[in-house]
């Protein structure tokens, strides 16, 4: 809870939050409200404005690298995995089908570097698509060669997001955005990543499954610790140990740090949830977007509520307690579901 900042008193500086969650998701499902703006609001209340964040990315304090806003200062640690990606040959093996595909596309790629570098920043949709070789997938991303351009390029080091229009990222050339930072020798740049990595999440496995954007895994970062019924080998910052603690409420995204590891949060808290939007509504137990509910250092239940715009309102569909509420747990739910539709300005419609 330290760690992730979700004990009691609250922060009170956005810049100070992503500093130590070193990440925020910048997911923009809105069924409440995106889960960058949610897990803001989680740490700091209702004084959070989310044009707090945007304002901080378009000045480069905070950048979106690979859809995860971060502190500018920690691009440092991430150049020279983008240096590596300019190779072919000393790459991994499931990587080389993207390096071969860039190759083809040598010219595409060149012409979205020309276009910034005369008219950037610019939206994807500025972006003339002249692709000799389309990309191909099983998904959604088939054929969309703009977009999946952008993101190697992105690896590559050569564009970076520059804030937004609207709903749309802006691009520009990498040189435009990044500071002028020497680049970290790649062993070491992982090693302090996932001791950042670590000081966030406060406990975390030693190795776990590869993961394409941010691990969940830190190395050997930290000190080694065993979790009482739980199988595997943990590390945990020490730095964290041993200091009072003082808990509170708190609704959380389904994108939140502290429960994204849905195997994690299973063995820390045996704590049963899953993310239900892309479920039919039939077949969903908790909701479209149902918020975790913290409480002290249990997480107790799950807020099923959706963000009528139109008409005004936070409507609350139910309230799921895993365990029984007290009087005292209820009072602060609900305190924390009233502070959440005054954050939204939106007026509140509980459950009969």
């Amino acid at each position: 809870m330290r760690a992730q900042l979700l004990d009691s008193p609250k922060p009170t500086d956005l810049l100070d939050v992503v500093r130590q969650l070193t990440l925020l998701q910048n997911d923009l499902t809105a069924a409440i409200a995106p889960s960058a703006d949610l897990v803001a609001w989680s740490r700091l209340g209702a004084s959070y404005s989310p044009a707090e964040l945007s304002d901080a990315v378009e000045c480069c304090t905070l950048i979106e690298l690979r859809g995860m806003v971060r502190p500018c200062a920690d691009l440092a640690l991430y150049r020279a995995d983008m240096a590596e990606w300019q190779g072919f040959d000393e790459v991994p093996d499931w990587r080389q089908g993207t390096l071969r595909w860039v190759k083809a596309n040598d010219g595409f790629r060149r012409d979205i570097l020309e276009r910034l570098r005369c008219d950037g920043p610019l939206t994807s949709r500025d972006l003339r698509d002249t692709a000799a070789v389309p990309w191909r997938s099983s998904g959604w991303n088939n054929n969309r060669n703009v977009a999946m351009m952008l993101e190697c390029m992105v690896l590559r080091g050569e564009v970076s997001t520059a804030g937004g229009r609207g709903r749309d990222r802006l691009w520009d050339l990498a040189t435009r955005i990044y500071p002028d930072d020497a680049v970290i020798p790649v062993r070491e740049a992982l090693r302090r990543r996932n001791e950042r990595r670590l000081r966030a999440l406060g406990i975390a496995r030693a190795r776990g499954p590869e993961c394409p954007v941010e691990p969940i895994d830190v190395g050997a970062a930290g000190e080694p610790a065993s979790v009482e019924g739980v199988k595997g080998g943990w590390r945990v910052d020490p730095a964290l140990l041993g200091k009072p603690f003082k808990g509170r409420a708190a609704l959380l995204s389904p994108l939140d740090r502290l429960v994204y590891d849905r195997k994690r949060t299973m063995e820390l808290f045996q704590f049963d949830y899953q993310l239900e939007m892309f479920k039919p509504a039939a077949k969903r137990r908790w909701g479209y977007f149902a918020l975790p509910i913290l409480y002290g250092d249990r997480l107790v239940g799950k807020v099923d509520a959706t963000a009528d715009r139109k008409a005004g309102v936070l409507r609350v569909n139910a309230i799921h307690m895993d365990v029984p509420f007290t009087k005292t747990m209820t009072v602060a739910v609900h305190r924390e579901i009233k502070d959440l539709a005054r954050w939204l300005d939106l007026d509140l419609a509980l459950p009969a």
